[in-house]
């Protein structure tokens, strides 16, 4: 591009000091002839750069060169003009066709707005409105300025017509509006540089033309200009075609806008307003009145400032109501959850907050088994049943009712208004949902555990406590066999409706849980071979002072949900791995210690902490430490728990997949995380009474991790048939009730049942 502006500035030099040399002085002919070559050439530019373009590059080209067309056709018939009568007057009625040039410019600077990207979105027909009043608004107050300031004999029109007058100072004004239009889209639109370009090139060849009319204009009286005066013609229609040339980088980056763009568009306009103001006052202050066309020009612009303070009223309110509308979608965002609609958490618990102290109600629903939709069918499927259930619960209570989705598959229903409809409420959600959901052919059952509380009039409780309340009724409900409402009954000295949550979070917080009813049991795993004890699973057990006897499916979902899980599992992990040497006394060798831990700890920090401080307590060899990786939740980064898995293996720790073949431990994970070992599901391990079904799943799962090196325990073993079936698959380890109810250390006995009369070699690697 540089390269093309210099060969551009030096033919345009060359044809005009040829012209100096072999044109008389006040001869047209050279200069309309060289005009006409330029004009014609440039023109043929603009319409083959067109040809290879679309879409705005190619309107504003066609554009260009239909107004270089009849710039062209103008000289053309200037030079006929001049060849027939050399000494002829020029008159308005020979320059028309001129202004088929600015008038294209107008037009295709008007295209820029389509390109250029403005702050806040407003229509194109309004941006470019915009533009023509503020660049004639500035172009107007200039003139005025000039008009002002510039000695009346500089102006030799003497003997001129005035329609001539008129169509040379057209010339110049449009000039200076034009070139003012491109001052304001390259000050307050941002673009990359390539996209500028063509901009600016043009705003240079406008400038050049300016100048030309301009000195033209001056002149009027003193015949046609020389060919340096007229130089602007030629080096105007050259920069056009120089422009045509250009060719955006599609590498070209778009220029952020930092909000400078903006205060320029709005406030530029008025500086020359001012400044031109200013010198008004300036001179009548000194008694030189106002002429005709400054009076003019005062008018023009008080009028134009109007239209544009219109613009600027109308820009404020339509951006006063995005901001008004931004504001009430950021506020429905905070406030709802983004999946169902419905409120989420935040605001429920603001609205419990402002309804305690007067009669209220809430319900807690828990989904039952939700997690086996999403394992079948995906998340996706699973978001529009839960999008499904949103739009039941709403139906079953009323409008002034405020139903949450406090996350994942937990819902929520606060009914302050009526809270003595809160019980026939339950029980019409429980009817709804028990009516199947059919989507894209997909037929769903989905039930729900309800818990219901209603306090007492005038109980001091707040919005956390009346929440805990809900969600330890709603576990009752779960403990009743699920699908079932419940209702808060518990006291402060217990019961079966005890607040879980807060008698959880106090047992944990002393740092002691032993002391707070929490012990270890262990359930011991049996190689089918001999009958022999190759390892122990250490189970966390509580019995609470206040509720009594807690049972792990009711504590240990309650310990994820409030993040107090971690605390439990290191609480277990230290305990089992201090009894390790009890427990080998017991049975008499060296066995495994077998300890769960939750999956959601594998993507965050202080498990490898807890595990190597535990190991080195004890002194338990860290080959018989084996981690279980509970399917509670599911593991959201498989990368980084896969690296966490491998540095404690590296460590000597082995690793567990528990309830494989059930919720979240699927073969995604037994693919993506390095483990040792794979506990079948007890839904899978029914062999006995389901041989062919049951019997096939076993084998397939047993191919796998055989070909994996992968060791299988099988859960769920109640009965010698079963056991024996199991290990006749090639099954070679167990865990069940058949062998041992999970027990403290002191109540551990060795198991005495009759071996299958399988070899033991086979699972001699799995205990020495």
């Amino acid at each position: 591009m540089t390269a093309r502006l210099f060969v551009t500035l030096a033919i345009v030099l060359g044809v005009t000091a040829l012209g100096e040399l072999i044109e008389p002085r006040g001869g047209r002919l050279y200069a309309d002839t060289a005009q006409l070559v330029v004009g014609a050439a440039a023109a043929s530019i603009c319409f083959a750069g067109a040809r290879s373009r679309a879409g705005v590059q190619r309107r504003w080209r066609l554009l260009i060169g239909a107004g270089l067309t009849g710039w062209t056709l103008n000289r053309l018939w200037w030079l006929v003009q001049d060849v027939a009568d050399p000494d002829r007057a020029i008159t308005a009625v020979t320059d028309i066709g001129f202004f088929v040039l600015p008038a294209c410019l107008l037009v295709a600077l008007l295209q820029a707005p389509y390109t250029r990207p403005r702050p806040a979105p407003t229509s194109v027909r309004r941006d470019q409105v915009a533009l023509v009043i503020d660049s004639v608004l500035i172009a107007g107050s200039l003139l005025a300025l000039a008009w002002s300031l510039v000695p009346r004999d500089w102006l030799h029109w003497d003997g001129r017509p005035t329609s001539l007058i008129v169509a040379a100072a057209a010339y110049a004004i449009a000039d200076l509006v034009l070139a003012t239009m491109v001052l304001l889209l390259l000050l307050t639109r941002p673009d990359s540089r390539a996209g500028r370009k063509p901009i600016a090139l043009g705003g240079l060849a406008v400038l050049a033309l300016g100048v030309s009319d301009t000195l033209r204009l001056v002149n009027l009286a003193d015949g046609a200009l020389s060919p340096w005066q007229s130089a602007g013609h030629l080096l105007g229609a050259a920069l056009l075609a120089v422009a045509a040339l250009s060719s955006p980088s599609a590498r070209g980056r778009t220029v952020a806008d930092s909000g400078e763009g903006e205060w320029l568009h709005l406030v530029l306009p008025y500086i020359p307003v001012t400044a031109t103001g200013v010198m008004i006052a300036i001179n009548s202050g000194a008694g030189k009145p106002l002429s005709p066309f400054e009076a003019y020009l005062g008018w023009l612009g008080l009028g134009l400032v109007v239209a544009r303070q219109m613009f600027t009223i109308v820009d404020n309110t339509v951006l006063l109501d995005r901001v008004s509308e931004g504001q009430r979608r950021l506020h429905h965002q905070a406030y709802h959850d983004p999946l169902t609609g419905l409120a989420n958490r935040a605001l429920f618990r603001e609205r419990l907050t402002g309804a305690l102290g007067g009669p209220v109600a809430v319900l807690f629903a828990d989904l039952d088994d939700f997690k086996l939709i999403n394992d079948s069918f995906g998340h996706a499927m699973g978001d529009r049943v839960l999008r499904a259930i949103a739009e039941r619960l709403q139906r079953c209570v009323s409008p002034a009712d405020l139903v949450a989705r406090l996350g994942g598959d937990e819902f929520a229903v606060l009914l302050d208004h009526t809270p003595a409809d809160a019980e026939p409420a339950g029980h019409r959600i429980l009817a709804a949902l028990r009516e199947p959901f059919v989507i894209d052919g997909h037929t769903f059952g989905v039930g729900a555990s309800i818990g219901l509380v209603v306090p007492e009039p005038g109980e001091p409780l707040t919005a956390d406590a009346l929440l805990r309340r809900a969600d330890a009724a709603m576990y009752v409900s779960k403990r009743r066999g699920k699908g079932a409402l419940a209702r808060y009954s518990g006291t402060g000295d217990g019961g079966p409706n005890a607040d879980l949550p807060h008698l959880l979070a106090e047992a944990l917080a002393s740092g002691e849980p032993s002391r707070a009813g929490f012990e270890v049991f262990y359930q011991p795993i049996v190689r089918f071979a001999d009958a022999a004890t190759v390892a122990v699973e250490a189970l966390a057990r509580w019995t609470s002072p206040v509720a009594g006897p807690v049972h792990p499916d009711v504590f240990v979902p309650v310990a994820e949900r409030t993040g107090l899980v971690g605390a439990i599992d290191d609480f277990v992990l230290g305990r089992a791995c201090a009894d390790a040497a009890a427990l080998s006394v017991v049975y008499g060798r060296p066995i495994d210690m077998h300890v769960n831990v939750s999956a959601a700890r594998l993507g965050r920090p202080g498990l490898e902490e807890s595990v190597a401080a535990a190991l080195a307590r004890s002194g338990l060899p860290a080959a018989r430490l084996v981690l279980e990786i509970t399917e509670t939740h599911r593991i959201q980064d498989l990368a980084s728990a896969a690296a966490v898995v491998a540095r404690l293996r590296a460590y000597g720790v082995r690793i567990a997949l528990d309830d494989f073949g059930s919720g979240f431990n699927a073969l995604a994970q037994l693919h993506s995380l390095p483990v040792d070992i794979v506990k079948l599901d007890a839904t899978l391990t029914d062999v006995d009474i389901a041989p062919d079904r049951a019997g096939a799943l076993c084998r397939s799962v047993l191919a796998i991790c055989t070909d994996l090196d992968i060791v299988v325990v099988a859960e769920g073993i109640e009965t010698a048939a079963r056991a024996r079936a199991l290990a006749e698959l090639g099954c070679l380890v167990g865990q069940g009730y058949l062998f041992g109810q999970p027990a403290p250390l002191h109540r551990l006995r060795p198991p005495s049942i009759p071996s299958p009369s399988l070899p033991p070699s086979s699972a001699a690697h799995l205990a020495n």
